[in-house]
């Protein structure tokens, strides 16, 4: 059974010949012709999901694991505006969505029908492509259906090529829920792109040879696009030094994987800094993390930055001298072998060494403290898991310990906001099939306590919840924290627990705020698979900032 309404069919002809099976459908009626339609046919797979703002994150917690477009389905009017979010950390995470929005006729727009507004170009600055499809009353308008059928087949293949998402808008005018059992038409597939390989240029290879001090710096690689031998390759050369985030999904010994703790010591020593500095930087991967390494690499004559890879490149440091879109694997397996004599790498991997061995000490005399919660976390989670990672302080904090190699690391770094960090990670678990665990911050996860709405959650997915009563990376900034503005205004102090949240939605429940409690408290989390589990770490406010700077002075 399929909607009467023949440019609905098209879309579910065309999406199955494509492959696209994932649809997150949000309630109302004018989607109706699409909604019965996805929702009767066994092809696809069907999650309603109440919140648009959710569904919105979720949908791109699946398409991040899957690495395919995923369907977003709403209603018109506001429902619309609540995916902006989501798309815009697709469009930056380059993550692939196709939104559909049914919408009133073009004629009932702005004459004071109910449930309306201007959907046409909504997301005009966050989207790779957008649409408005012909409304075809008979099936004779051939006109119509050919250029519905160029649109969709261009708004599938740029989500696709160009890894972000598309919009399409829908109209349609009553009836609306008119069915029948075979489709209309036949819908054509058209122009499908290929991969596009880039050369590398000259001018690449010339500066490569004659810089005796090369930076690489690896952020966001989901999935990973190197094996451990190529990163023996690429670290072979002494004049290379790599730095890798969390979020590259690299781990190697001869990597200086966090950043912040190599720079942090000598940022104010301008002899040491000026010892690092690179004669050119390559750049693989998405958005950065580090706000060291980018103030770092600003303050540098050079202009010799060259980014790798066929997604988007972005001038961080303003010293792009050219995007080479070229698969990574195939530009380090390209390079010569070394010309240059040069101890870079071995300088800046001892000092880095040097640092790591001295942090015990420090770590030993902290009491109980966000950092102190995140050295427990990283010495215990379990092989093998999807790990989510919020943002602000979360990913921050995740940047300063060494990552297993096992797990799967992925947080929304695109726009970098505390929305839709839960729905994403529950959207991941889902796409994935692997267990799945999400670290975030109390801001984050109230913001975003609709996402826990939603009856697609695997039992064995889990949320460690770090409660410090507010917006505690405020505290790491400039500012009086004194001030009854700061704790109001900025860091927003509150005192939530998740408890109330976790019944009502069906999570197991556990809470601690010391570290002797910690071990039993976290066994038993861990291993309850019997339903969704979180586990809420009450941590004090007003300490956390301290040992923090305190530990980069340490390191000093």
């Amino acid at each position: 059974m399929m909607t009467s309404v023949l440019h609905a069919q098209q879309i579910i002809q065309l999406f199955k010949k494509r492959d696209i099976k994932n649809i997150i459908i949000s309630p109302g009626s004018r989607n109706a012709p699409l909604t019965i339609s996805f929702s009767q046919d066994s092809f696809f797979n069907c999650y309603s999901i109440v919140d648009e703002r959710c569904a919105g994150h979720f949908a791109m917690g699946i398409a991040q694991q899957l690495q395919e477009p995923t369907v977003l389905l709403c209603t018109s009017g506001s429902a619309l505006l609540n995916y902006y979010p989501a798309v815009a950390e697709a469009y930056y995470s380059e993550i692939p969505l196709i939104v559909l929005s049914a919408d009133r006729p073009p004629h009932k727009i702005d004459i004071g029908d109910g449930q309306t507004i201007r959907q046409k170009h909504v997301f005009a600055n966050h989207i790779l492509f957008d649409t408005q499809l012909e409304m075809i009353t008979r099936s004779d308008q051939k006109e119509y259906l050919i250029t519905n059928e160029r649109q969709l087949n261009k708004a599938i293949n740029t989500a696709i090529s160009k890894h972000g998402p598309v919009h399409i808008n829908v109209p349609f005018e009553e009836p609306l829920y008119n069915t029948v059992e075979q489709p209309s038409m036949d819908v054509k597939v058209m122009d499908v792109l290929k991969d596009e390989t880039t050369e590398i240029p000259a001018a690449f290879y010339e500066n490569w040879n004659n810089s005796k001090r090369k930076l690489v710096i690896l952020s966001t690689l989901n999935p990973p696009v190197f094996e451990k031998e190529d990163i023996d390759r690429l670290t072979a050369d002494g004049s290379v030094l790599v730095m890798s985030e969390v979020s590259s999904n690299i781990v190697h010994e001869n990597i200086v994987w966090g950043i912040d703790t190599l720079i942090a010591p000598i940022e104010f020593d301008d002899d040491q800094i000026a010892a690092l500095q690179p004669d050119m930087v390559v750049t693989i991967g998405g958005m950065i993390v580090s706000k060291k390494i980018k103030q770092y690499l600003r303050r540098f004559e050079t202009n010799i930055h060259y980014h790798i890879g066929k997604r988007r490149a972005y001038d961080t440091f303003f010293k792009l001298a050219a995007h080479i879109k070229i698969a990574p694997r195939k530009w380090l397996h390209s390079l010569p072998v070394q010309t240059q004599p040069s101890t870079y790498q071995e300088q800046w991997l001892h000092h880095f060494k040097d640092y790591l061995s001295k942090r015990p000490a420090y770590f030993e005399k902290i009491g109980w403290s966000d950092m102190k919660v995140f050295e427990l976390l990283f010495e215990h989670l379990p092989d093998d898991i999807v790990l989510q990672l919020g943002n602000s302080s979360t990913i921050r904090y995740a940047q300063l310990f060494k990552m297993n190699a096992t797990h799967r690391i992925f947080s929304n770094r695109g726009t970098s906001g505390i929305d839709g960090c839960t729905s994403t990670a529950i959207g991941a678990a889902v796409g994935s099939g692997m267990p799945t665990v999400l670290i975030t911050g109390d801001l984050s996860f109230f913001y975003d306590s609709n996402g826990l709405w939603n009856n697609y959650i695997p039992k064995n997915f889990k949320i460690i919840l770090i409660n410090n009563s507010g917006g505690g990376i405020f505290r790491i900034l400039p500012g009086e924290k004194q001030e009854v503005y700061f704790s109001t205004y900025f860091e927003t102090t509150h005192h939530l627990d998740a408890s109330h949240l976790c019944a009502m939605h069906g999570f197991g429940y556990t809470k601690i705020d010391e570290e002797f409690a910690f071990a039993k408290a976290y066994q038993q989390f861990i291993h309850t698979n019997t339903a969704p589990q979180l586990l809420e770490i009450q941590t004090p406010r007003e300490i956390n900032d301290k040992i923090l700077l305190d530990y980069f002075k340490f390191l000093r």
